[in-house]
């Protein structure tokens, strides 16, 4: 596992070339370009959010990239987890989609962690990222990496989508007062287990709050402030609402932030 990368050192030649669209724009510029350089981002899950997030990630410079899935890439993923192909099939989804994040940007470092997230492993590998990513398919799952992104104060961008509806919400944990994912969806015993693999889901949605996450992420790199705002999409007919989100003082991660007061 790699720390993060050493803060300095200009764009070289062949970045500035590389990257130049993005540059270009006020608000990147070459400093902007820099911070995405000086970055470390971990993405847990390398399926439908993950491909598209991963993929924008790494083309648009984000220095170090962490990925983590311990699954292996099946045929049924091909209609939507777009970083994979034919070639593929019966190879572990991290190290198959490092493979491509190379070949598409070898400007990069990137780490692939072939192990389930779980409570025992996560945290050093968010302790050490910039942001995460929550790209997995499962209550559970999020409900951890929330838990422990809080409590290590990691911002955390966290999306979901099934059939023809999406969300994307980012969770800036530095923040003391910032909602989190419990706040959005409180933890029960009755939460759904639903999911795209036995609700189904159109594949471009995937790809639309994939490429969402991606960029709350970027837009946070470069210094801008972001509220905890539900961003949802329905792919039916294409238009988004936004919902604000505040903090629950009765959710477990607030519980434990005045524990520990």
């Amino acid at each position: 596992m790699n720390e993060k990368p050493q803060q300095g050192g200009e764009l070289s030649a062949k970045e500035q070339i590389r990257y130049a669209r993005q540059i270009m724009l006020d608000d990147v510029g070459m400093d902007g370009q820099q911070r995405l350089k000086q970055a470390h981002i971990l993405v847990i899950g390398c399926g439908g959010l993950g491909s598209p997030a991963l993929m924008y990630l790494a083309s648009s410079g984000v220095g170090q990239i962490t990925l983590m899935d311990n699954d292996v890439v099946e045929l049924s993923n091909l209609q939507r987890q777009i970083m994979f192909k034919i070639n593929h099939l019966g190879q572990a989804k991290a190290k198959a989609a490092a493979k491509v994040l190379a070949s598409l940007n070898n400007e990069i470092v990137i780490n692939a962690i072939s192990q389930k997230a779980d409570e025992n492993n996560l945290a050093p590998y968010i302790e050490c990222a910039d942001i995460v990513l929550d790209c997995t398919d499962n209550f559970a799952t999020r409900y951890m990496i929330n838990r422990i992104c809080h409590r290590l104060s990691t911002p955390l961008i966290s999306a979901a989508a099934t059939g023809y509806q999406g969300h994307v919400v980012s969770f800036d944990f530095r923040q003391p007062h910032s909602p989190c994912y419990e706040c959005l969806f409180p933890e029960r015993s009755d939460n759904p287990v639903d999911n795209c693999a036995n609700l189904g889901v159109i594949a471009p949605l995937l790809g639309v709050m994939g490429s969402q996450q991606a960029l709350l992420a970027i837009r946070l790199l470069q210094g801008e402030a972001q509220s905890a705002v539900v961003h949802s999409f329905d792919a039916r007919t294409l238009s988004q609402k936004h919902l604000g989100l505040t903090k629950n003082a009765d959710c477990s991660c607030s519980r434990q932030q005045k524990a520990e007061l």
